[in-house]
């Protein structure tokens, strides 16, 4: 890429969050990610910038696993360019957004690859990649003796969170997935769970096809998306499930096949030991169901099945649980760290409150104590421990497949974004959120819906190997 000759017509709004604006480019697999931190000088926004690079680098990349993270690269670009291209992508972004300005004035960008894409595999006779972005969320009941409130215990965040977000008319309508299902490590429970993303996805599922996205919440949150719309686009990818399949009529086994696809891509990735089957990761500390999820109880008395070791799932459910003491127990220890640097404000530096995000940050998260000895070393290491899982419990997956139509197989890439670190200056924050959302839980909890009696799939028969 050759900053100096950058036309903003080669480029395209791809979409954005709440602190970035993502475009891709309309030939080349890579996209840029402009902060829109305006208040910021090009010093302090290129700071940023990197500290997001050394936090994917240096932290996230080794609890993950190497194949899943991509850190990408700090470039500067010509301000010439980011104001024409911010008038021309200004046209294009949801009229919701546009509230938010975009960065004119660093000219800083993260580049990275475009995961919506399979740029290396080349086929003779084959169909636009479909990729699936997930925000799965957290995927485990807090266990912490800190606990004040025993519907934490039994309710997931998740499922009491909808509750709140839609009495303050975030959402229209309540979701019924929940995150404790998709991690559970059972095909018949991930089922149930990206079913009910697709029925109703909010800001946790989106699909892509050939780079463009095709399916995700409607921008006023008041419509549902049209899950015919997406058969319509799925159907080349699975032809034998165009006619009647095993009794289904062929838009409901269209999305079977496609549900059975991205299960068997999240649960891929394990080893296997000497009887073959892959070793998994088990939650014992945790209670395997939330009494919200709408998935049959009696379904469950399989037990807890667990996740493949090397599943892309299973590496996000370990670094979530980094966070063991719940924000209950990790405000007080921001307290006390607070304390310490109103006496101490020099130390904050060595502390690696804001950074740098290095090895030296890396070992005080992995060699934290397990007692609380009093010390202020003892509550910063817990508190990053704490904030590396919000990062993993706030991240995305992206499963790009590719169909080879001559051997009628999907070739898959996996991938997990939005690895941002999270401010430590937000702890108080969070912990006043998760006050407010569970007093109103407790305070409007009502009887479950009637919960319909989910049958077991039949298995995908299409065949797998990563790239």
């Amino acid at each position: 890429m050759e900053l100096d000759k950058m036309d903003e017509n080669d480029w395209k709004y791809h979409g954005e969050g709440n602190k970035s604006l993502v475009v891709s480019h309309l030939q080349v697999c890579c996209r840029l990610i402009f902060l829109r931190l305006s208040s910021q000088t090009a010093e302090q926004a290129f700071r940023h910038i990197l500290n997001m690079v050394d936090y994917s680098k240096y932290v996230m990349k080794p609890l993950l696993g190497e194949k899943y993270v991509h850190s990408g690269e700090v470039v500067k670009l010509p301000l010439d360019f980011v104001r024409q291209l911010s008038l021309k992508v200004q046209q294009e972004r949801p009229e919701l957004r546009c509230d938010k300005v975009m960065d004119t004035f660093s000219g800083c960008g993260l580049c990275l690859p475009n995961l919506t894409q399979l740029p290396l595999y080349h086929l003779r006779d084959h169909r636009p990649p479909i990729c699936v972005e997930i925000k799965p969320k957290c995927g485990f009941l807090p266990f912490s003796r800190h606990i004040t409130k025993e519907c934490k215990r039994k309710v997931c965040r998740f499922c009491m969170h909808q509750h709140y977000k839609l009495a303050n008319g975030k959402w229209k309508r309540l979701s019924r997935y929940c995150p404790l299902n998709l991690f559970s490590g059972s095909k018949q429970r991930m089922y149930v769970a990206l079913k009910n993303l697709l029925e109703e996805p909010q800001n946790n599922l989106k699909i892509f096809k050939g780079g463009e996205l095709i399916f995700s919440c409607k921008d006023d949150a008041k419509q549902q998306p049209e899950l015919n719309d997406l058969i319509q686009h799925l159907r080349p990818y699975f032809p034998h499930s165009n006619g009647i399949y095993n009794g289904q009529q062929p838009g409901k086994a269209v999305l079977n096949e496609f549900i059975q696809v991205i299960c068997s891509a999240l649960l891929s990735g394990g080893d296997s030991n000497r009887s073959g089957e892959p070793r998994k990761v088990h939650l014992s500390e945790s209670r395997p169901h939330c009494e919200a999820s709408p998935f049959p109880r009696d379904l469950l008395r399989n037990g807890n099945h667990g996740l493949p070791k090397d599943s892309v799932l299973a590496k996000v459910l370990q670094v979530q649980m980094l966070d063991n003491l719940d924000i209950e127990g990790i405000y007080p220890l921001y307290k006390r760290v607070e304390q310490y640097l109103e006496e101490f404000p020099k130390e904050r530096n060595r502390l690696q409150i804001d950074g740098p995000y290095n090895e030296s940050f890396m070992d005080t998260v992995k060699n934290c104590p397990t007692e609380d000895d009093g010390s202020v070393e003892y509550a910063v290491g817990k508190v990053h421990q704490y904030r590396v899982a919000m990062t993993a419990k706030d991240c995305s997956i992206m499963i790009t497949h590719q169909l080879n139509l001559e051997k009628t197989r999907f070739t898959y890439s996996i991938s997990i974004l939005d690895l941002d670190p999270k401010p430590y200056e937000g702890i108080p924050h969070q912990y006043k959120l998760d006050t407010k959302i569970v007093n109103y839980y407790l305070r409007s909890m009502q009887a479950p819906p009637p919960s319909s009696l989910y049958k077991e799939r039949q298995e995908c028969t299409l065949l797998f190997h990563a790239v």
